[in-house]
């Protein structure tokens, strides 16, 4: 039993997994399963031809200042090399195909499941929102407004769906800047409450990428940038998939390595960090 342990471990060394250690998903690589780079992920992730409906299109709903700024980044769209990222029901409509690794599959599979922030039907009652993301630069804008359904304090917004419009938006960044599915942790500073209805604009970039991890940060403001809502930053967990993955857990099925647990991350958790809540 050590002796083949020993052999297993050898074996998985360059995955970053030991038998008893922390629990380390494959080693990430610029060029994705897929047989990606990120312009194939956009594209992916950005279907041109589909008949699902796009949640982040303009509606009755959306204040002046909202509709002024979209109209503002369509047009960054056509020379500034900005990309509007369309928003569909679920994340699988987005990502025909995806593979996870066997310990993060789930055996239901429901039609009615939806993104988090897009669980509300109603148009301009709870999550408004549109994202802009920019390759090259490894950035991303939301444009958010929150609805009525969204309330905490008489009027305000809950800090809890600023918080998730966040974690949406790092995210969405995180993968289409390399593969990042997991938010590992989450950490924000509430600075002002925002008005029901107003805008909330969210300047996210990614500020390294490192160890298999991606660090980004957000500052969520006011139109005219005077009012700071929060500042928050996030560590999300980049993940290979398909072809190198599935090779990688079939070699630990062999060896009996794998965990009958989802993984416990090697990453400490912050209030609000959930591995997986995107995904």
């Amino acid at each position: 039993m050590i002796r083949r342990g020993l052999r297993a471990a050898a074996r998985l060394g360059h995955h970053g997994a030991l038998p008893g250690g922390p629990y380390i998903l494959p080693t990430f690589s610029l060029v994705s399963a897929f047989g990606s780079s990120m312009d194939s992920l956009v594209s992916r992730f950005c279907q041109e031809k589909t008949d699902l409906k796009n949640y982040a299109l303009p509606n009755a709903s959306w204040c002046p200042d909202m509709l002024n700024l979209y109209h503002e980044f369509l047009e960054k769209t056509k020379a500034d090399g900005w990309i509007r990222l369309p928003s569909f029901k679920s994340n699988r409509n987005h990502i025909q195909g995806l593979k996870l690794p066997l310990v993060l599959t789930v055996s239901s599979d429901k039609s009615d499941c939806h993104i988090f922030t897009r669980c509300i039907k109603t148009e301009g009652q709870g999550y408004e929102y549109v994202i802009f993301f920019h390759p090259s630069k490894k950035k991303s804008v939301c444009l958010f407004q929150p609805g009525p359904y969204l309330e905490g304090p008489r009027g305000f917004a809950h800090g809890g769906s600023l918080a998730a419009m966040i974690d949406e938006t790092f995210s969405k960044t995180a993968y289409l800047t390399g593969d990042g599915l997991f938010t590992l942790n989450l950490n924000t500073r509430f600075k002002n409450l925002i008005r029901m209805g107003s805008l909330a604009v969210l300047n996210v970039g990614v500020e390294k990428v490192e160890d298999q991890k991606l660090y980004i940060s957000c500052v969520a403001q006011s139109t005219d940038q005077q009012t700071v809502y929060a500042k928050a930053s996030g560590t999300f967990l980049q993940l290979q998939l398909e072809e190198d993955s599935s090779q990688y857990y079939t070699l630990c099925l062999q060896e009996s390595l794998l965990p009958t647990a989802l993984p416990t991350w090697d990453t400490p958790q912050s209030s609000g960090g959930c591995p997986g809540s995107n995904w």
